[in-house]
């Protein structure tokens, strides 16, 4: 199996993933688990690629995958406008490796590995 199934079943992992990836877009930077941040980089990596691709179609492939969350109260922007608007010209040169992870330690409580994530 390529993917981790982090204890959900596929519509609970589906559903944390389009939020940690929402949040990513539109924070640039969140902390999370090791192995969510790992399985998030390669959906983020996508979405990115897409955005600067920057067509119709990619367009509506994101809007089918991110939710629609005020991204910036001032522009009403949305994460899927930020994301084709201001992120994804950011990597125009760049091919791919958009995002890093920072370790930070166990997390307390269950000791947990927690990271952060964030856009380069």
């Amino acid at each position: 199996m390529a993917y981790a199934k982090l204890g959900r079943d596929s519509s609970a992992r589906k559903a944390l993933f389009r939020d940690l990836a929402t949040d990513l877009i539109i924070n640039e930077r969140i902390e999370t688990t090791e192995a969510k941040a790992k399985e998030l980089r390669s959906i983020v990596e996508k979405m990115i690629t897409l955005g600067k691709r920057g067509d119709l179609h990619a367009r509506r492939q994101v809007a089918s995958f991110v939710r629609r969350e005020v991204a910036d109260q001032e522009s009403g922007q949305d994460a899927i406008q930020k994301l084709f608007a201001d992120i994804a010209p950011r990597y125009e040169d760049r091919q791919g490796g958009y995002t890093r992870i920072l370790k930070l330690g166990p997390r307390r409580g269950d000791g947990a590995p927690m990271v952060i994530i964030e856009l380069v």
